[in-house]
């Protein structure tokens, strides 16, 4: 039965403690015991003149005696480090409970146990008393990390209970059965055991296995995870396990409870080889495994006699590789080889497997971005959840690999960066899909071929921006300088070829789509995430009034306006974008008015001077907005409003550089931190305002909307900054200045905007 979370708060864990010290000190009366037995009783027996029966019998008695006395001292071993490992681990797992739950309740939460290793999190509020703003989102997010910790508890309590029946062996007369040096051990050797059963295993089963592998796969030590994987029993093993459940949950046949299982598993089996694969983990794999895989990577694999179709080792490899953050001493090398092999034969590394079975089968059971098809894709995913593997991957000269996968000492590669590998016009994508009717169906091979392009945004954008591309509850990271001179590249190369990424579905324009528009909205999170740099180099100076975050990235103005112009087209892009510039422009009003400065400029001009380059991108993303939606056709307006609602995530970011000023703005009566949630909340009305109504177009092409949300913004920012500081009509009239200062800049924006669409 799973363990609840009353059990987890209420329980004694005390008297497990008093277990532990008693098994301790048993196991220390057993080795003296079992010495004694060893060097006394049985020397003396072998050494003994014995005659007749006692030279026998009695010999094998005295032998048999004091094997047992060792094999119950092995087991009282087994027993006392699974015992203390799960006092440790419970007794931290209730504290942290507990501390959350007092954190709750005094937020205004109540928590109910919900069994299963759930928890309810609800506010507490009056009759008739309206819910807290974001009381939803704080009560889900207490739930959630409480019953993760529950899950965590109770994975411990299943497995101890099962290595404990198998370290005594439900034998009173016999010690000396399974022995562990951990509850890791215990937990490696379960999991190994449920995994040997392949396709064999029971829905029981396989969640067994998934909870084994969720709890444990990422522990910091790495212990678990590189247990599991060597007792799989090397490379070739892991590759034909994965394929067989791979295979099996994406069947025609299999039921939507097994493709969720198989999912699951796919996922927990990336973090484990990510854990296991890292060198800086106490325990880890060999980087022997890292040359095996590549060597496997452009071999056959078959894990069923008499398989009419065998897939390449990279193509299976790449369902696992799809999750989890790797160290780049074993994700580069094979992301290396594997681009190198598209590169010299497109087509080399496609196998399809399982004909008639539908378009989800394969080795992506996840359904994201491909059915795994294409090795390339899987392994750009893993860059883009492996930040710095990605930015080795894309800022370090390339090494040249043989087809094995060793590196090739002598050998060179015809292009400098992979940047220009991917971005070069004639590079092959290739769909990815199992389905065999593909290439007959002009929009399903058009999609298809798209999850490539999405997939290299996704490695550039977890490159350039320092964390896992699909991480929204990552804080900012500071840019390294490879990483912003990365930015750079990018953005020089799409501004100077933005037909790479324009996506056009109006057949009254000759312009073709572009390879390469399925990766615009991890292009506008990279924007979003420099976007310092980006008003800095609108605003035409190098000024700190924009700083960036890090390094900064050095854009040139006028490729910088074509990128953006054509980035802001794709309704994501836009939304991501927008949100960063209201919410930076914030920050920099705060910066001009409140912090330290020797400049004689009086406030009214700095404002003017914070607020116009955030008009400027908004001017720019307006005309960006009317060439999707009026000439190219290639979103709806719909797109651009549900998308801005999911943008928060920029909002608290770009607050999270370098805002310690903020918390300190002189508000009078306000507590500490009032001024950046109420800087939160006027960014995010900015925004609903620029996606509440339909867009209109006036002669010159702009939208009122974006202009008046920018302007919105930059005069509630201004009210924020300067309250407190001014009497009223003074905050009222630097408001209407900043306010104007946006216009201007919305203006130029345009104007730079509209020069970039089509000609009809």
């Amino acid at each position: 039965m799973a363990l609840t979370y009353t059990d987890l708060i209420e329980v004694d864990l005390e008297r497990l403690g008093t277990a532990v010290a008693d098994w301790k000190q048993a196991v220390g009366h057993l080795r003296t015991l079992a010495k004694d037995a060893e060097t006394g009783l049985r020397a003396k027996s072998e050494s003994a003149r014995w005659a007749g029966v006692n030279a026998t019998v009695t010999r094998d008695f005295i032998r048999k005696t004091a094997k047992e006395i060792g094999d119950l001292h092995t087991e009282a071993g087994s027993i006392h480090r699974l015992l203390d490992d799960a006092h440790r681990e419970l007794a931290e797992l209730q504290r942290s409970v507990r501390a959350l739950v007092s954190d709750a309740r005094e937020q205004g939460f109540v928590v109910t146990d919900a069994h299963h290793c759930t928890v309810v999190v609800a506010e507490h509020t009056a009759p008739g008393e309206p819910p807290k703003e974001g009381g939803q989102e704080k009560a889900q997010h207490f739930a959630d990390q409480i019953s993760s910790k529950l899950g965590r508890a109770n994975d411990i309590d299943q497995s101890v209970r099962l290595a404990l029946g198998r370290t005594h062996g439900n034998d009173p007369y016999n010690a000396g059965h399974r022995t562990y040096a951990s509850l890791d051990d215990a937990q490696a050797e379960r999991a190994v055991e449920l995994a040997r059963k392949g396709d064999r295993m029971t829905e029981g089963e396989l969640a067994e296995l998934n909870r084994i592998l969720r709890f444990n796969g990422r522990e910091r030590d790495g212990e678990f995870a590189t247990d599991f994987y060597e007792g799989l029993g090397g490379p070739e093993k892991v590759l034909e396990f994965y394929g067989l459940m791979a295979t099996d949950g994406t069947e025609r046949d299999a039921g939507r409870a097994r493709l969720d299982a198989v999912g699951e598993l796919q996922r927990n089996l990336g973090h484990a080889l990510a854990n296991a694969t890292d060198p800086d983990r106490r325990h880890h794999l060999p980087p022997s495994w890292g040359a095996e895989f590549r060597k496997l990577g452009t071999q056959p694999v078959e894990w069923q006699p008499g398989m009419m179709s065998k897939p390449y080792g990279y193509q299976v490899l790449g369902g696992i590789l799809r999750y989890g953050d790797y160290d780049p001493r074993f994700l580069t090398p094979i992301a290396e080889h594997i681009t190198q092999l598209h590169q010299a034969d497109p087509d080399g590394l496609l196998t399809r497997v399982g004909y008639g079975q539908g378009e989800r089968y394969g080795f992506n059971p996840s359904g994201r971005t491909g059915s795994g098809t294409d090795p390339l894709n899987s392994v750009l995913e893993a860059l883009g959840h492996s930040p710095e593997a990605s930015q080795q991957f894309f800022t370090r000269p390339p090494v040249a690999y043989r087809e094995d996968g060793a590196v090739d000492p002598g050998g060179k590669v015809d292009f400098k960066s992979y940047l220009d590998v991917f971005t070069d016009k004639h590079f092959q994508w290739n769909p990815d899909s199992n389905d065999p009717y593909v290439y007959g169906d002009l929009q399903k091979q058009e999609a298809a071929r798209n999850f490539g392009p999405e997939a290299l945004g996704h490695a550039l954008e977890s490159a350039a921006t320092g964390r896992p591309y699909d991480d929204d509850s990552g804080h900012a990271v500071k840019h390294s300088p490879e990483a912003a001179d990365l930015v750079r590249k990018i953005v020089s190369e799409f501004g100077a070829h933005p037909e790479l990424i324009r996506h056009n579905e109006n057949g009254d324009i000759e312009e073709v789509s572009g390879p390469l528009y399925a990766m615009r909205g991890s292009l506008g999170d990279i924007t979003a995430d420099y976007m310092g740099d980006f008003q800095r180099t609108l605003a035409g100076t190098d000024s700190a009034t924009y700083p960036s975050s890090g390094s900064p990235a050095r854009l040139e103005e006028n490729t910088a306006y074509a990128f953006l112009s054509e980035v802001g087209q794709d309704p994501n892009a836009y939304a991501s974008i927008t949100s960063a510039q209201h919410a930076y422009t914030a920050h920099i009003v705060q910066e001009a008015v409140n912090s330290d400065s020797d400049s004689s400029v009086p406030d009214v001009e700095r404002i003017k001077n914070a607020t116009r380059p955030g008009g400027i991108i908004a001017g720019v993303l307006s005309e960006s907005r009317a060439a999707a939606v009026l000439d190219y056709h290639s979103a709806v307006d719909s797109q651009f409003n549900e998308a801005a609602a999911e943008k928060q995530k920029w909002v608290n970011r770009i607050l999270g550089i370098g805002m310690g000023k903020v918390e300190e703005v002189p508000i009078v009566g306000a507590p500490v931190g009032w001024a950046v949630e109420d800087i939160q909340e006027s960014v995010m009305k900015s925004i609903e305002k620029d996606s509440s109504d339909q867009a209109r177009s006036d002669a010159g092409g702009t939208y009122f909307q974006g202009r008046d949300a920018a302007i919105d913004s930059a005069r509630t920012a201004v009210e924020v900054a300067t309250r407190g500081k001014y009497n009223w009509e003074t905050v009222v009239d630097l408001m209407n200045s900043g306010g104007n200062a946006a216009d201007d800049g919305h203006s130029a924006g345009v104007a730079m905007g509209s020069a970039t669409r089509p000609k009809r």
